[in-house]
């Protein structure tokens, strides 16, 4: 049996992150986690119960409903995926929505959010066999993952398949407000004093700019026998 791996993939937003991701976890037969569903779904949480009001976020508030916020992943047979449910309930439509990503880096910059996230997100690997998505994967949360991945590509293009994204569910979206948001994103994402997106120094980089997704996955089976062979 071939030993089971963590598998990190970390990167700018709108990369394309989740869908590589659910593809390698999907052909290896591992657990995908979205990290960033989690802290979408915190912000989801703040919104609901009125924590951000006047664009302001009440971060003492939010700290003390934390306990309240639980998060899991389950896999959905229709689907044939794994979706986040926030207090029981599948909220992954519901945390892509634009208003959850304007205020996702604020909340997710609260040091007692990504304190409770890491940990969540450790217990989940912990048995190995699992590809984990998100920002400080690689080197906050398994800075001994057996693959690093770090992901970019162009803030317009990533735009553009970020619009597509959220069209193709019916939904009205401005192109425009998008690549300000991801410009925005990348910017706090990169800036922020706690786990601050950066790639790890064993990572590899991949930008997907001009890649379809077999391109991608070409390109990770690729690293994968590099990595076995090594082991």
């Amino acid at each position: 049996m071939e030993k089971k791996l963590i598998i990190a993939v970390d990167g700018y937003s709108s990369c394309g992150k989740s869908t590589f991701a659910k593809l390698i976890a999907k052909e290896l037969d591992y657990l995908f986690i979205d990290s960033g569903a989690m802290y979408r779904a915190v912000t989801l949480y703040a919104i609901r119960n009125e924590m951000i009001q006047n664009e302001k976020l009440n971060i003492a508030e939010l700290i003390n409903a934390l306990p309240m916020v639980n998060i899991d992943f389950r896999y959905i047979a229709d689907r044939k995926e794994y979706e986040t449910f926030l207090n029981n309930e599948n909220v992954e439509d519901a945390i892509r929505k634009l208003e959850v990503s304007k205020y996702v880096s604020p909340v997710s910059q609260i040091r007692e959010v990504r304190d409770k996230m890491v940990e969540l997100q450790r217990e989940i690997g912990v048995f190995k066999g699992v590809v984990m998505d998100g920002r400080d994967i690689g080197t906050i949360v398994f800075p001994d993952a057996d693959i690093k991945i770090f992901m970019t590509a162009s803030p317009e293009i990533r735009a553009r398949r970020r619009f597509n994204e959220i069209s193709a569910k019916g939904q009205e979206v401005n192109y425009n407000e998008i690549l300000e948001n991801i410009n925005y994103r990348d910017n706090s994402d990169s800036g922020r004093k706690i786990s601050p997106l950066k790639k790890a120094s064993d990572a590899i980089e991949l930008d997907n700019s001009d890649m379809t997704l077999e391109d991608q996955m070409k390109w990770f089976r690729n690293i994968l026998k590099r990595v076995r062979n090594e082991n």
